[in-house]
């Protein structure tokens, strides 16, 4: 019988489902040959795409507060003695587990279950741990070892939901972490921080054609959202621009969305603050911006992933200026936009994740302290529901991580 383990996977709830983190039991992947498997010690809480719900479930009779691995061990004890019988296939109409259960799964296809990512809690998936495993045709030189700190780039078919076990298909997808640096904070570095390092070298690109052409005006930025995506924008920007050349004549603006992450960025130096309270009229928070940022801005690098956001930042970008959003929400906001920002003059630009160079360099900046991250709030995996229930409420500023093993 193959050894199994836990995966938390964060869904979507479907209507009749009330808890939308699922604990899955999933085989222990092979090595790859010439990959490696990672043994993950913190995640960040975030959704995956669901292309699939179709999984093979229990309910173990356990209270709220039941230990995930004593339901593995159950669940696997069960089936070595082949009196395991209470397996039913679970469509998206099946009745919720109960309070008082722990929804225990096992899955039988590697790419069966999915959860579901929500661009407005914070896309990516974010995976930091210890090398577990390498592959048996690598050489001894082949610039890694067990037992050495990594993170995860972000791949094309990265593997869904947070197994304790993960396996890489290339070791060119792995970035040593330095002893410096703790592995909860680099967790928070491959996707969230990474994409906003691309938008903000993406603004950098247009903020050193203004300074040729403009030399005697500043350059104006506004950053929208205050989620962990804006915060690390935030930092990034000023160590982008606040250099001793340019630290004159840079300006940026956050307009914060919620009240937790309006406190939290006022503690970022030489940053205006603007609190877009979703209570006022339109036209009150426009002319608020304006006053905030002494006019139109020049560049928007908007993280708020709605329609209303990105019109909001329209009214507040001058004729000819950039607005930048991820590729998460480009492919929902470009067709009703794209027409508009036209008759304006104005330009709107997607933003990639980020390369993996661009992600060595991040690791670089933020262990030398050249870039403070954001904070950052450590939970236990089992805690997953808990975490999202409080991120939805806004109950967590900066970041969550959940955290599966204790190795520092």
């Amino acid at each position: 019988m193959s050894k199994l383990i836990r995966q938390v996977s964060i869904e979507t709830p479907a209507p009749k489902l009330k808890d939308c983190v699922l604990n899955l039991v999933v085989p222990v992947p092979d090595t790859p040959a010439q990959g490696a498997r990672i043994l993950v010690v913190y995640a960040g809480a975030c959704y995956r795409k669901n292309q699939s719900t179709s999984i093979s479930s229990i309910s173990s009779q356990l209270s709220d507060t039941g230990d995930i691995t004593t339901s593995l061990h159950l669940l696997a004890k069960q089936m070595q003695s082949g009196s395991f019988t209470s397996i039913s296939e679970e469509g998206p109409d099946s009745a919720p587990p109960q309070h008082h259960q722990t929804s225990v799964a096992i899955q039988h296809n590697p790419q069966a279950h999915q959860g579901v990512r929500d661009g407005a809690l914070f896309p990516g998936f974010e995976v930091a741990g210890v090398i577990e495993s390498l592959g048996t045709e690598l050489k001894p030189d082949c610039g890694f070892k067990v037992g050495q700190r990594v993170i995860l780039y972000p791949y094309e078919g990265v593997p869904h939901g947070y197994s304790e076990l993960m396996v890489v298909p290339d070791l060119k997808y792995l970035i040593p972490i330095p002893d410096e640096l703790s592995l909860s904070v680099a967790a928070t570095l491959p996707t969230g921080a990474l994409l906003a390092q691309s938008a903000i070298i993406a603004a950098h690109k247009i903020v050193d054609e203004l300074l040729k052409t403009r030399p005697g005006e500043k350059v104006k930025i506004l950053i929208v959202g205050t989620g962990g995506l804006a915060l690390w924008a935030v930092r990034i920007a000023a160590q982008h621009f606040y250099t001793p050349a340019t630290k004159d004549k840079i300006q940026i603006t956050v307009a914060s969305l919620r009240d937790e992450g309006f406190l939290v960025a006022k503690k970022c130096e030489r940053v205006n603050i603007v609190q877009w309270n979703e209570d006022l009229y339109e036209k009150q928070l426009i002319e608020r911006t304006h006053d905030a940022c002494d006019g139109l801005v020049d560049i928007v690098i908007d993280f708020g992933t709605t329609s209303r956001s990105l019109h909001r930042s329209m009214q507040c970008l001058t004729k000819g200026g950039h607005i930048f959003i991820s590729d998460e929400v480009a492919e929902k906001l470009l067709p009703k936009f794209s027409k508009r920002a036209e008759e304006r003059g104005q330009t709107i630009e997607a933003v990639p994740t980020g390369t993996i160079e661009q992600l060595h360099q991040l690791v670089k900046l933020v262990s030398s302290n050249e870039i403070e991250p954001p904070p950052h709030s450590v939970f236990p995996s089992d805690q997953a529901a808990e975490v999202v229930r409080k991120l939805a409420s806004s109950e967590i500023p900066g970041r969550a991580i959940l955290k599966f093993h204790d190795i520092e």
